[in-house]
């Protein structure tokens, strides 16, 4: 059984990101970039499944800039087997990289396509949803537990009433959730064994995909600054507050 995982390259969550001076994007020059974190917990759900004897092979993907091959690599030390980036130059929508990867998922034939439930830069979640839809498969988003029975799939997700338990039949798409798992962390000699492991670097004009971008970014700013709280002293001065500053009563 194979097992493709998607990884995308974002700012690093420890790094409070700024705009840059012009306000056209968001400032990468110097900036720790990392996998995103959702990705992280697919690419451990992948390795977990791979210890247990379900999961054959992993193949780490990655759509971006050629400096993704480092994120590609992280995944690779943690336990991926080989890797495949897709490289471009230029930002691209979720719509282009569900493209991208069902060109990947029809000459890989996964059996479970895993991916991270949402991007934590631009907050897109509908990655996993759009490849699900592409190549005609089950899907399971926000899964916080996943059990194989032979080849059907059993995913416990997380709805507003409780959990939701769907049952896919194989080759599926599932979104990895923050309580699917905890991600290790890559042992010294896993990460110079990755550095032997083979990553295909894969032009998305090869693809023969339309990468064009339908929506255009007008600018980025900072949210503006809250104001601190203060204190009342008694139950009718937070009353008259409540209702004559906040509006809310």
């Amino acid at each position: 059984m194979k097992a493709v995982v998607a990884v995308k390259r974002v700012v690093d969550y420890n790094v409070k990101v700024r705009p840059k001076s012009d306000g056209s994007a968001v400032e990468l020059t110097n900036v720790k970039m990392s996998i995103n974190p959702f990705c992280e917990i697919a690419v451990e759900e992948a390795i977990r499944l791979k210890e247990r004897g379900i999961v054959t092979e992993i193949v780490a993907v990655s759509v971006g800039l050629s400096q993704s091959q480092e994120q590609i690599r992280t995944a690779l030390a943690l336990g991926a087997d080989r890797g495949i980036l897709i490289q471009t130059e230029n930002d691209i929508e979720p719509l282009a990289i569900a493209k991208c990867l069902k060109k990947i998922c029809e000459n890989e034939s996964p059996d479970i396509v895993l991916l991270g439930k949402q991007a934590i830069d631009g907050d897109n979640n509908q990655t996993g949803q759009m490849l699900a839809a592409l190549m005609g498969i089950g899907q399971a988003t926000f899964a916080s537990e996943i059990v194989f029975d032979e080849k059907d799939l059993k995913v416990t997700r997380e709805v507003d009433g409780g959990l939701q338990t769907l049952g896919l039949k194989t080759p599926a798409v599932v979104t990895a959730d923050l309580r699917l798992n905890e991600p290790r962390y890559a042992s010294l000699p896993n990460i110079m064994k990755a550095k032997k492991k083979p990553i295909d670097i894969i032009s998305i004009a090869d693809l023969g995909v339309d990468a064009e971008n339908r929506v255009q970014l007008i600018g980025v700013e900072l949210p503006p600054e809250r104001k601190a709280g203060i204190k009342v002293d008694d139950v009718a001065q937070l009353v008259d507050k409540l209702k004559n500053e906040a509006k809310v009563i």
